[in-house]
């Protein structure tokens, strides 16, 4: 599967919730908010995977059924999508992680924010600002 990104990221982020430890088989998965206009697949046919929910579908490589992306409803406007499926993710860092009460506690990845749950709905407003004055994003 491959996709095309024209769009810079909105928030790069972290989660730590006991759903994305086992849908990533990691310690937590890594996103990047890109708006859905900069987003689209260009290659394959994603199926839904992983935890299944009315608002969120997780989206799978046809192939190979890693976890490519995950599509919220329509109305938030951004499409979060796994940065090691890109063809060069060494610019990637998580400014933002979200569910550190479930992280393991070894698992630290340096993000400039850190959030028990999710931030509120007032919170992102600032945090995508800050991410778009410092935040990491490919040639940064």
């Amino acid at each position: 599967m491959r996709f095309e990104i024209t769009a810079p990221p909105l928030l790069t982020m972290a989660c730590h919730c006991t759903g994305c430890q086992k849908m990533s088989a990691s310690a937590f998965s890594l996103s990047m908010a890109i708006p859905q206009a900069g987003f689209r697949v260009t290659e394959g046919n994603p199926v839904v995977g992983g935890m299944h929910g009315e608002q969120i579908h997780h989206r799978h490589c046809d192939w190979c059924k890693s976890w490519v992306f995950t599509e919220m409803e329509p109305s938030m406007g951004f499409v979060n999508v796994r940065p090691t499926m890109l063809d060069d993710a060494a610019w990637f860092a998580p400014y933002v992680e979200t569910y550190t009460s479930e992280a393991l506690p070894w698992a630290k990845t340096g993000a400039a924010h850190s959030f028990a749950r999710f931030p509120q709905m007032e919170e992102y407003g600032p945090l995508v600002a800050e991410f778009g004055a410092r935040g990491p994003r490919p040639g940064r």
